[in-house]
């Protein structure tokens, strides 16, 4: 519930687990990896990029100021906007999710915002002020949401992979050491074809098993 938006799933969870005397050593987190361990999972940085302006008829544009028109410039300076690089890990992206803003189309908006998304490979400390300088002074820009960047536990004999998606882990602390594997692919999440193949199921057991062997063996 909540993930990659406020994560208020897994707060509670962890709050119970706070309250909770038999605590658990370890997290397995089973998100879709193909059952390859996660080395890292990268983590997520939300950026709401907000204009305004004033309202005229669009036949006398002069007597208004146009939000979209301070909001375009500002994404394009983004997306043009250099990201830092992890050499194991893969770049920093970006992705513009969602513009809004307007009333009419013979109306000279007053408001345009969008929301984006930046898939994080460090600490965000320097990103952040450099997408503020990006934006420009036209726009305000406020940070929601973010979930840090995480290198994660392994266990010998089992293949590994990196995450460029971000899991609720990072608000799970008082559920153990977390690792991050499960069966299913994350190129099919979020789309209208969403599956898991049943032998990757099958095969997650045995990787479940290996796991829990190994870490209280």
């Amino acid at each position: 519930m909540g993930e990659e938006r406020d994560s208020l799933g897994a707060q509670l969870a962890n709050e119970y687990a706070a309250n909770d005397h038999s605590r658990s050593r370890f997290l397995v987190n089973g998100e879709p990896t193909e059952n390859h361990l996660a080395l890292a999972s990268k983590g997520t940085l939300r950026v709401e990029v907000t204009a305004t302006g004033r309202m005229a008829h669009s036949a006398y544009p002069e007597l208004g100021e146009s939000a979209i028109d301070k909001l375009i410039p500002a994404l394009t300076r983004l997306r043009a906007m250099p990201l830092p690089s992890d050499p194991e890990v893969g770049p920093c992206t970006l992705n513009i999710g969602l513009i809004e803003g307007g009333r009419a189309p013979n109306v000279i908006p007053d408001y345009a915002h969008a929301d984006l998304l930046y898939r994080l490979v460090g600490p965000s400390d320097e990103l952040r002020r450099e997408i503020v300088t990006t934006a420009g002074g036209e726009v305000q820009v406020t940070f929601p949401l973010e979930l840090p960047f995480l290198r994660l536990r392994t266990v010998n004999g089992l293949p590994t992979m990196i995450a460029a998606f971000t899991t609720d882990i990072p608000k799970l602390t008082n559920w153990g050491e977390p690792l991050l594997v499960g069966p299913g692919s994350i190129h099919v999440a979020h789309t209208d074809g969403e599956y898991i193949e049943k032998q990757q199921l099958h095969e997650a057991i045995d990787v479940y098993c290996k796991i829990a062997q190994q870490l209280v063996g």
